[in-house]
């Protein structure tokens, strides 16, 4: 079936109509898994919350703007991918699937996020690359699980003391945003594996020597004088990264590297826990 054809469905409302768009997908599917990504809907067909022991569900690269109130009836629902669509504001009922560790919502409209989302209390994994972010919503520190945090490809010029609260936190995502300076509240974090602020307008970096858990630093693409100081063991991505900071003394080019820790950096598929 066309995608058009399926876009022009998707605002039929009808069983049968809904159904079509579904194609065979008329019974709980052994896996637990739905994926409708890449189908041009508009809206999400309401069969889809008859399948209460879903598990994941997949809705990326889309044109959703909206969710239907019905989705509450996904209560076993791990894992939902919204990126890709046309959300500007998160939809209300995603913050009653209490069950949701991984929560996918790059690529939208996002200016903000409701505090709604501190019920989602399991969450471990939240994606919010590439929306309209000022700022980190202060809610999301509030998610006392949370291990991995994208962040990336937004405005963001500072982030808020109260991240350092997340002591689960281990990964942080921020390239591409409009930091001037090194976030101070990272310093306070001795818990973080990796932390990724490539791409912003740093121009110093303090030591970060002292950050036990450490293991990769990413600050390749800033206007730095100066590499960070890490501890022994660390990978650093950037320049002089190989030797101790002495930028007069160095050419200044980037070192390419091949991390052989591939899993520490962005996936290009979305991942699953263990």
């Amino acid at each position: 079936m066309g995608n058009s054809l399926k876009a022009i469905l998707a605002f039929v409302p009808s069983n049968k109509c809904q159904k079509y768009l579904l194609e065979d997908l008329e019974e709980m599917p052994v896996d637990k898994m739905v994926d409708l990504s890449g189908r041009q809907m508009r809206r999400l067909p309401v069969h889809i919350c008859s399948f209460r022991e879903l598990v994941k569900l997949y809705l990326s690269d889309n044109n959703l703007n909206h969710l239907p109130p019905e989705l509450e009836q996904l209560q076993n629902l791990q894992i939902l991918a919204l990126d890709f669509n046309n959300f500007k504001a998160l939809p209300l009922v995603v913050c009653t699937l209490k069950q949701l560790c991984i929560l996918y919502l790059g690529n939208n409209k996002l200016c903000s996020l409701p505090l709604e989302l501190r019920l989602l209390q399991n969450l471990k994994t939240l994606w919010i690359e590439s929306n309209c972010l000022q700022y980190l919503p202060e809610v999301v520190c509030e998610l006392s699980l949370l291990k991995t945090l994208h962040a990336g490809s937004n405005a963001l010029r500072g982030l808020p003391r109260q991240l350092q609260g997340l002591q689960e936190l281990r990964t942080i995502w921020l390239s591409g945003n409009l930091l001037s300076e090194f976030p101070p509240v990272l310093l306070d974090m001795p818990f973080l594996e990796v932390i990724d602020v490539d791409r912003n307008s740093i121009r110093f970096f303090p030591s970060l020597a002292h950050l036990p858990g450490l293991k990769l630093v990413i600050y390749d693409h800033n206007p730095c004088r100066n590499a960070p100081k890490v501890a022994k063991g660390v990978r650093r991505v950037g320049r002089w990264s190989e030797e101790t900071p002495e930028p007069r003394k160095r050419s200044g080019a980037v070192i390419d590297i091949t991390l052989d820790e591939k899993p520490l950096l962005p996936p290009a598929a979305k991942v699953e826990p263990d």
